[in-house]
């Protein structure tokens, strides 16, 4: 390279401090799969929830692309990608530590009152809380509060001020109470156990052939991954929807929720939170005549 960006400049030097990092679009947004990694055909990465056999060289799969190796960092493909990036992002988890997002003063003052001080980053609506240790991560744990670390993203807006301490035990409750609690209206509030994909021997009760159930669920995969910029989530919970009603007259069992799976895997690839993406694929694979999918 004969110029070093200065996004990838910062990413180099979070590496180096053993940091795994990847750039983001505009829209804080990570970019989306590359066309061999597309409805997830690659099997995604080793080290997402369905590990599988991608080695893909271009920035893909959103926090799971996240890297300390400066070799990658610095390759052709994602030197172009660095040269488009907005941001830069890293996996708290892979880095050791959970982010509690609070995005609105509220929020901000409840953390006051109720967590553990510890370090601090400003952000454009509120704070970023840093512990040290590592959780699964959950969206809308509490109005204005996200809690990132495990399969994950957040941005880099630097090293914050403050001693970071242990990850307490109320950080930790928020996510326990956001399973507890009912989801919104419409909304399925069980997730999605993860499952292999999709085939015709954990199918046994589907009157479909696995040409005709693979290729109805590719072409949704790739609606899915094609609304990079906004609408994922909706989509998402159509093609389970119609999917789901493709079965209704199956005696059963169908491996709906492998096929929910993929959907979920192909909506959270383009950014959508995987809290929200399982809800939405969970609540589309009712199928109309009211049976759990």
């Amino acid at each position: 390279m004969t110029a070093t960006p200065t996004l990838l400049r910062t990413a180099l030097a979070l590496a180096a401090a053993g940091v795994p990092v990847l750039p983001l679009r505009a829209g804080k947004l990570p970019f989306g799969n590359c066309r061999t990694c597309k409805a997830s055909y690659c099997g995604d990465r080793p080290n997402m929830k369905n590990p599988g056999p991608c080695h893909c060289p271009d920035v893909c799969h959103a926090w799971a692309a996240a890297t300390t190796d400066t070799r990658i960092l610095t390759s052709p493909l994602w030197e172009a990608a660095w040269r488009r990036a907005e941001a830069v992002a890293y996996h708290p988890g892979g880095a050791g530590v959970t982010v509690v997002d609070l995005d609105t003063p509220a929020a901000v003052a409840w953390a006051r009152e109720t967590l553990p001080a510890t370090r601090t980053v400003p952000t454009t609506r509120g704070e970023h809380w840093l512990y040290q240790g590592v959780m699964r991560s959950a969206n809308g744990v509490r109005p204005g509060v996200d809690v990132k670390s495990l399969m994950q993203y957040a941005r880099w807006l630097g090293p914050g001020t403050g001693r970071m301490t242990a990850l307490p035990p109320a950080v930790r409750a928020l996510v326990v109470k956001e399973d507890a609690t009912p989801a919104p209206a419409g909304l399925a509030s069980s997730p999605v156990p993860a499952r292999a994909p999709w085939s015709r021997s954990v199918a046994t009760g589907c009157r479909h052939t696995e040409r005709y159930v693979r290729t109805g669920l590719e072409r949704g995969l790739t609606l899915v991954s094609a609304r990079t910029e906004s609408g994922a989530g909706s989509q998402a919970f159509g093609v389970a929807r119609f999917l789901a009603a493709q079965h209704a007259q199956c005696p059963g069992p169908c491996a709906l929720d492998a096929i929910g799976e993929e959907i979920v895997t192909a909506a959270v690839a383009v950014g959508v939170p995987e809290d929200y993406a399982r809800r939405a694929v969970a609540n589309g694979l009712q199928t109309p005549s009211g049976r759990a999918a």
